[in-house]
């Protein structure tokens, strides 16, 4: 059976998918990419390359992961290799104003944006918006840049301030904030061309919104939630019952809106985010093409998202290699680079 191997920089998050790879018999192979070398004149391994690329690589010190992947990817198409979230996926999980244009293209209702590039514009602009508004880095993830502003008063002090947060791209994004009527955003996981299942997560206790479990604050003190709040709550309190639930009998016509924007764009794994209004609307304001998932969710659904991709990829690499003989194989394999060195 033809090798998966999956791209990443991120090992806390890897270990869902690597017994999620090891439970469907397939062999695998790490390619982490932080640092290294890629020959141009060789040629990749055969196989099926998933790519899980996080937009926050730089905030672990893998300021060259993005590029790397880039070059990787590039690398891999041209040899007319299986990827899954390849070369124009990654650019969107890179950048908040390419999701943005996508979207809004396709249809979708997206919060009012403008993108200011550097630090010199942003009052002037801010000046546009309605208030409240909201910051956040235009390559984002971990809420990065994340802020809600009542007055422009108070965003001059941020942006003049010690505590700017500068963007590792340069890009700040000034948008709408728009005001969850349930004190919930909804989160559509897709897997395959498949919907798997939607998930709320609480807007009380701030825009760290990852539901991973990698991610999962302190369930006493809420330590992580040192951001301000996008509903009632103040920052730093949990839910009772917790931040992230499985959503019971989803079946809105916007998954198949979301089904088929993968199609176009060659998305085989990703989460999308919206938020419902009260006066009806349904914005989408998020892709995360480098999933994870909550086991508390996924108790609740009876669902596994690491199993589901793991299936995935596994039938890809069984279509490339569809002699039955070699369906079950060994499962991890020591890691490797790029050109296998």
């Amino acid at each position: 059976m033809s090798r998966i191997f999956v791209i990443h920089e991120n090992a806390e998050w890897l270990p869902p998918f690597a017994e999620a790879l090891d439970a469907e018999g397939v062999p695998w192979e790490e390619w982490c990419l932080v640092e290294g070398a890629l020959d141009l004149d060789a040629t990749p391994p055969e196989g099926v390359f998933y790519s899980r690329m996080s937009a926050s690589s730089h905030t672990r010190g893998h300021t060259a992961s993005k590029d790397y992947t880039r070059s990787v990817l590039s690398w891999l198409e041209s040899h007319g290799r299986t990827v899954v979230n390849g070369r124009r996926v990654v650019e969107l999980e890179m950048s908040k104003v390419d999701q943005h244009a996508a979207l809004r293209a396709f249809g979708f209702d997206v919060p009012r944006t403008v993108a200011v590039v550097g630090r010199g514009l942003l009052k002037e602009k801010a000046r546009a918006m309605a208030l409240p508004f909201i910051t956040k880095h235009n390559q984002g993830g971990k809420g990065l840049g994340v802020r809600r502003f009542e007055n422009h008063g108070d965003f001059d002090d941020y942006v003049d301030g010690p505590d700017f947060e500068k963007p590792v791209d340069g890009i700040t994004l000034l948008q709408e904030y728009v005001q969850p009527a349930a004190g919930y955003i909804t989160r559509v996981e897709i897997v395959g061309g498949e919907f798997l299942y939607a998930l709320t997560a609480s807007v009380s206790a701030g825009f760290e919104l990852c539901p991973a479990d990698e991610c999962v604050v302190d369930p006493d003190t809420g330590a992580g939630f040192d951001l301000c709040p996008v509903g009632d709550g103040p920052a730093g309190k949990l839910p009772e019952k917790g931040l992230f639930h499985w959503r019971r009998d989803f079946d809105y016509p916007i998954i198949d809106h979301y089904l088929d924007f993968c199609r176009l764009w060659g998305i085989g794994v990703a989460g999308f985010e919206f938020i419902e209004t009260a006066d009806g609307r349904l914005v989408t304001y998020d892709i995360n093409t480098n999933t994870n998932y909550n086991s508390v969710v996924e108790g609740e659904a009876g669902r596994s998202g690491p199993a589901a991709v793991a299936r995935h990829l596994a039938a890809l690499a069984r279509e490339l290699d569809p002699d039955p003989g070699l369906r079950r194989a060994p499962a991890h394999l020591a890691p490797a680079g790029p050109t296998g060195t």
